[in-house]
């Protein structure tokens, strides 16, 4: 061996063992961001999920269970009843440019479900059904289809009470309609809740709106690409992201209504394929779900632990009740509020209804996934590969797994798809934190820039961190945020009654008709 070759080896090893040194370190720095953020948030997610007293029920979930079965009844299953006005109001048959507001009804919507329709959709499903079982997909869609009321008193009430600034911007939300709504009512506490909410919504955009799709986005890159930090998909992301949410809501609202269309047909038209070279198990696979549904089917918590997933995981896909989506539905173009409460009762069926049940679909119908008996953990019938076990969440991983039992190379596209819809929903989120961030410290370019730039911060430690703590923390804020609105949408329901009869009233004389421009 010539000193040539010698020097090269020595040379090869040295980097080889520098290399490790700091991908040790990396894994290291992983590690202490993990613990460090599982230590401090723990007492917050136990008080949110705690159940009733003898049960194992969340008090959350059936929260937002009553309160999206009094919003349906209350408004006469107004989400059936305007569903055809609805769709007219995003084709844009009834707009008019001359009205205040920022964005259209399509954008509006397109921002709103690029906030929504993300890896609640993907990872949320896989943890509903891996926990739950099929059944879990049934309370889903129930959920989905109630919380079309919730989402259309939320957004109703976000356009009436928002704040049209001079220079023709808008902030809105439930942190103005609780303040105005109540001091309008002459309510007491109006101040008090809606700073809560807005404390909550800052960190449900730190939490569920960032550092959870940062995490999944990570796993799915990772699992393609090999394994390393966390950190440095969440620098990319945060970057990325910056560079678009500085541009304020016109610029979200641009490469939102691009990006959810081409995410959604890229995702939908693998499921279709995939349900279409499966059709004959399509009736196999509902029954499973309608069986899971009142049985369980043997999955952990039986029926309770079925519905619990469902409930749970719908509400944080569609965020039905949370409030959030009223945020960016404050910025449409309209004068008349509730046109905006039906555009806005969509979204849960487009995210829950449609999206989330494909995606139900596809894990069920693979057919590769049994429960071990002994060990708990769902494994593949062919392969006889654990991918996910009912203690410990596989998120994204098992909706990969099952998407690429019947198409091989689907997790490339799936790795597309994640990174669109972590993206979409990320500069979303940053939006209504922002709003909140500015209804507590005031309007201003330093005080977003500040947010923005903690924003990104947070998307770093998301990539970081293990699901478990990300997941955990990311739905306790969330529906943190659902405890103050829909307390607050229940004194207020009664004014978006009066705003319906009015409408309705209207549109059936003939008084609005289609706009002629």
């Amino acid at each position: 061996m010539n000193n040539m070759t010698k020097f090269g080896l020595t040379s090869a090893m040295t980097a080889l063992a520098a290399n490790s040194a700091l991908a040790q370190e990396a894994v290291s720095l992983d590690e202490k961001v993990n613990a460090a953020f599982a230590s401090s948030t723990g007492w917050f997610v136990s008080f949110i999920f705690s159940p009733f007293p003898g049960t194992s029920f969340p008090w959350i979930v059936m929260w937002l269970v009553i309160a999206a079965t009094i919003f349906t009844l209350y408004f006469g299953f107004v989400q059936f009843r305007f569903f055809g006005h609805a769709i007219s109001l995003v084709k844009g048959d009834y707009s008019d440019p001359n009205d205040k507001g920022e964005v259209s009804h399509f954008q509006a919507l397109a921002t709103a479900l690029s906030g929504t329709v993300g890896l609640g959709n993907i990872a949320g499903v896989a943890v509903a059904v891996g926990i739950g079982g099929p059944g879990a997909t049934f309370w889903m869609i129930m959920a989905g289809l109630m919380g079309m009321a919730s989402k259309f008193v939320e957004c109703t009430l976000g356009v009436k009470y928002r704040n049209e600034l001079a220079d023709g911007t808008v902030s809105g939300g439930p942190m103005y309609y609780i303040s105005k709504g109540f001091a309008e009512k002459g309510l007491p506490g109006g101040k008090i809740l809606a700073v809560l909410f807005a404390i909550f919504c800052i960190l449900g955009a730190f939490g569920g709106g960032n550092m959870f799709q940062a995490n999944q986005a990570h796993a799915q890159i990772a699992g393609i690409v090999g394994d390393y930090p966390g950190w440095i998909t969440g620098i990319v992301f945060a970057v990325v992201v910056f560079m678009v949410i500085v541009g304020g809501i016109k610029s979200i609202a641009n490469v939102t209504e691009k990006v959810v269309p081409i995410m959604g047909v890229m995702y939908v038209g693998a499921a279709l394929i995939i349900l279409a070279v499966n059709f004959d198990m399509i009736g196999w696979a509902f029954g499973q779900i309608f069986e899971g549904a009142f049985t369980g089917l043997g999955v952990a918590g039986g029926l309770v632990g079925a519905l619990i997933q469902g409930f749970k995981r719908a509400a944080f896909s569609n965020e039905a009740g949370v409030g959030s989506a009223a945020i960016a539905h404050s910025a449409v173009k309209t004068n008349e509020p509730i046109t905006e409460g039906f555009v806005s009762l969509l979204e849960p069926l487009i995210d829950t209804v449609v999206i989330c049940t494909m995606t139900a679909l596809v894990i069920i119908i693979s057919q590769q996934l049994i429960i071990d008996q002994e060990t708990g953990n769902y494994v593949l019938n062919e392969a006889g590969t654990a991918i996910a076990t009912v203690g410990g969440v596989g998120g994204v991983a098992l909706t990969s797994a099952a998407f690429g039992a019947s198409i091989s190379w689907f997790p490339y596209i799936l790795a597309i798809a994640v990174i669109l819809f972590a993206f979409s929903t990320m500069i979303s989120w940053s939006y209504y934190g922002l709003k909140a961030w500015t209804y507590l410290f005031g309007e201003g370019k330093a005080s977003e820039l500040v947010f923005k730039i903690l924003f990104c911060i947070f998307i770093v430690i998301g990539a970081a961190a293990s699901l478990g703590p990300v997941i955990d923390f990311s739905d306790a804020a969330i529906f943190a945020m659902a405890v103050v609105n829909i307390f607050a949408l229940y004194f207020l329901m009664g004014v978006v009654r009066e705003e319906l009869a009015s409408y309705a009233s209207r549109l059936k004389s003939g008084e609005i008709v289609k706009h002629k421009g």
